[in-house]
């Protein structure tokens, strides 16, 4: 009795995963992007708009992530009530699904916010280079869509097993 279970552990775990580890990625990017964005703000308020859209770069992770959990999830029939036992390896090969963007994007969100802080200094020194301080993070994000991209189309796989 207890092995069936564990199917559905590990799959809604990698699902969990999935959401929290990218979601706590984008949190720290988020904050550490922030930290950098208030000391800009503090000298110089009317640059509020542009280091506001450099801070909330990071964020993108954790929706990714949660994309990733609501598709698991939704395959499993967890959202929608209609849960199905499934085998230990079929959940272990949704968990395995799941990690791309777990540990990408935790990653990538806090290499991201790095490069932000970076581009944040650039724009508030010379804003006439703001699109330009936007391509520096920007960059950072397409490993996050990569995993993103390989957990979907992963998922998708593990939904056809039999």
């Amino acid at each position: 009795m207890f092995m069936s279970g564990l199917g559905l552990f590990f799959a809604v775990l990698g699902a969990a995963l999935a959401a929290g580890v990218a979601g706590a990625g984008s949190a720290k990017g988020v904050g550490i992007a922030g930290q950098a964005a208030a000391g800009v703000v503090t000298d110089d308020p009317s640059q509020f708009g542009r280091v506001l859209v450099l801070q909330l770069l990071p964020g993108t992770q954790g929706i990714y992530g949660l994309l990733i959990a609501f598709i698991a999830l939704l395959n499993l029939g967890v959202i929608g009530g209609n849960v199905q036992e499934i085998s230990l390896v079929k959940g272990l090969a949704y968990f395995a699904a799941c990690m791309p963007i777990a540990i990408a994007g935790y990653m990538s969100a806090v290499y991201q916010a790095k490069a932000a802080v970076a581009s944040i200094a650039l724009a508030a020194k010379r804003p006439d280079q703001f699109g330009k301080s936007m391509i520096f993070p920007s960059m950072v994000e397409t490993y996050a869509i990569l995993a993103l991209l390989v957990s979907f189309l992963a998922l998708i796989g593990v939904n056809g097993m039999a």
